[in-house]
C-alpha cells in the first residue's frame, strides 16, 4: 500500500459501519484512523444490525452526502451495510480503495456472530472485491461506551496492515474487551470460537390479541480451546480472527471425494 509519507500518494481509507452513520462507533474509528490516509465514509443512513451480507434488489439505492467532521467527506446510503462498499467503489470513489475498515461495532461480533454481522459482512464484501478489509466492535452495546481503548488499538492494528504490502483478500475480526486499556493483556491472534446462542422466542400478545414473537435467548460457548476469540476477550486480549469468503469445507471436500469417485 501507498504510505502518507513524502510524495507517495496518501491510501484511501474506506470507513462504513451497520449501527449507521450517526453512531458514536464511526465518529470513534475515523478518528482512531486520521492522518493514516484519505478518508471516505459511506454508511447506512440508519441501523443494519443483523443484516449479514443482504444486498438490495428491486428497491431504489439513495446516496446524500453529509457532514459528520471537518475535512471528512462523508455520505449515508439508504441501503445495507455492503450496499454502502458496493457503491463507495462504484459511484463515489470510482475506484478500490486501498483499506476498508467498518465498526466500531456496538457489542461483540466474535464466534458465529460473525455470520450474522452486518459490520463483517461489509469487510468481507471489500475481501470480495480485492479491498483489504477489517472490522471492529467492541463488546459493549451502549451507546456511551467508552472507545478510548479500542480507538488506540484500532489505529495499532491499521497502522501494521496499511505499512505492509497485505493479501488482497485479508479480512480481519477484531473484537475488543470491554475493560479499561490497564487491563489489556495484548493482542492474541486467534481462531473463531464455536459459540453461539441458544435461541428462544417469547410468544406474546399485541394489544388487539394477536400473537407476535420476541427472540431472546443465551450466549453459550460449546468450545473450551483457548485459542479462540472468545476465550481470548474473556481474558482481556483483543482478539484478531483472520477470516475469508470460501466456505469450502476442504476436509470433507477429500473425503468426499473419495467416496463419489467418477
Amino acid at each position: 500500500m501507498a504510505t502518507a509519507k513524502g510524495n507517495k500518494q496518501q491510501p484511501v481509507i474506506l470507513i462504513t459501519n451497520d449501527d449507521g452513520i450517526m453512531a458514536p462507533g464511526i465518529f470513534n474509528l475515523i478518528e482512531a484512523v486520521k492522518g493514516l490516509g484519505k478518508i471516505i465514509v459511506v454508511a447506512p443512513d440508519k441501523p443494519q444490525s443483523g443484516m449479514g451480507h443482504a444486498i438490495t434488489i428491486g428497491s431504489p439505492l439513495r446516496l446524500q452526502q453529509v457532514h459528520l467532521m471537518k475535512g471528512i467527506e462523508a455520505w449515508s446510503c439508504s441501503g445495507t451495510p455492503v450496499d454502502c462498499v458496493k457503491l463507495a467503489t462504484d459511484k463515489i470513489l470510482h475506484k478500490k480503495p486501498d483499506i476498508c475498515l467498518s465498526g466500531i461495532n456496538h457489542g461483540a461480533n466474535h464466534s458465529i456472530n460473525v455470520i450474522y454481522s452486518g459490520t463483517m459482512s461489509a469487510a468481507i464484501e471489500a475481501s470480495i472485491e480485492n479491498i483489504p478489509s477489517i472490522g471492529f466492535s467492541l463488546l459493549d452495546y451502549s451507546m456511551e461506551a467508552d472507545f478510548s481503548m479500542a480507538k488506540k488499538y484500532a489505529r495499532i492494528i491499521v497502522e501494521k496492515i496499511i505499512k505492509r504490502r497485505s493479501d488482497k483478500h485479508l479480512c480481519l475480526n477484531v473484537n475488543f474487551p470491554a475493560v479499561d486499556e490497564s487491563l489489556v493483556s495484548g493482542v492474541k491472534v486467534c481462531r473463531q470460537a464455536y459459540a453461539k446462542f441458544e435461541e428462544d422466542f417469547d410468544e406474546r400478545k399485541d394489544p388487539a390479541g394477536k400473537k407476535y414473537y420476541w427472540l431472546s435467548g443465551a450466549f453459550v460457548n460449546f468450545d473450551k480451546g483457548k485459542d479462540t476469540d472468545v476465550w481470548a476477550l474473556s481474558n482481556n486480549y483483543v482478539s484478531v480472527v483472520p477470516v475469508q469468503f470460501d466456505l469450502t469445507n476442504y476436509v470433507l471436500k477429500t473425503k468426499l471425494e473419495k467416496i463419489f469417485k467418477p
